[in-house]
């Protein structure tokens, strides 16, 4: 059929609907991948936590550890001896796994990062990410709340706040979808074109 050909009536009607299922089944695809790599991270973080306290290792072991993870994994960058020590600090920071996999696994990894370096009290780091997944900022958002001294404004309390992931449209989900760990994770390189990924 050609694209000057006479469509049946309830065809751009049918086309809509398909376009809206396909782009909800892409976030959910994406949010699955991050939720997979947070909970990895946690993993690996928890295991290089473990081993540290109980067998005493230290620095060297980390550097070897993202050596041999890069050799094996080479397309994937989050092996990196920086990020490996991220993963420990996450784990250490959040031991709870229950906590990791219902409330962390809902932001992604530049959200965790930027909680671990700019938050110190896990009460304040809990409240942000409450407060991220009520919202759906993107990481730029997060920061920016955080250096601004949102808690000290709107009160220390955690609350009880919706653990939903906002609609597709938000800020978190946009950053979820180009966020660079998922994609190295997945296997796809920085030479993949924006549209094909789009």
């Amino acid at each position: 059929m050609s694209s000057d050909a006479v469509l049946p009536d309830g065809y751009p009607a049918f086309l809509a609907g398909l376009k809206v299922r396909i782009r909800e089944t892409r976030v959910r695809a994406a949010i699955s991948v991050n939720q997979e790599l947070i909970l990895l991270y946690w993993e690996i973080g928890r295991d290089i936590l473990q081993r540290q306290q109980e067998e005493g290792w230290g620095a060297k072991v980390i550097e070897r550890l993202s050596a041999d993870l890069r050799k094996e994994f080479p397309d994937v960058k989050g092996f990196s001896p920086r990020n490996l020590k991220y993963m420990r600090s996450f784990a250490e920071a959040w031991p709870d796994f229950v906590f990791v996999q219902e409330v962390l696994a809902q932001i992604t990894w530049y959200h965790a990062i930027t909680l671990l370096d700019k938050v110190k009290e896990p009460a304040q780091r809990e409240w942000y990410i409450r407060k991220t997944i009520e919202n759906g900022w993107s990481r730029n958002t997060l920061v920016h709340q955080i250096e601004s001294g949102l808690i000290e404004r709107e009160g220390r309390a955690v609350t009880n706040f919706s653990s939903a992931l906002p609609a597709p449209q938000s800020d978190l989900a946009r950053a979820v979808l180009k966020d660079p760990y998922i994609f190295d994770f997945l296997g796809i390189g920085e030479n993949a074109a924006e549209r094909e990924l789009e």
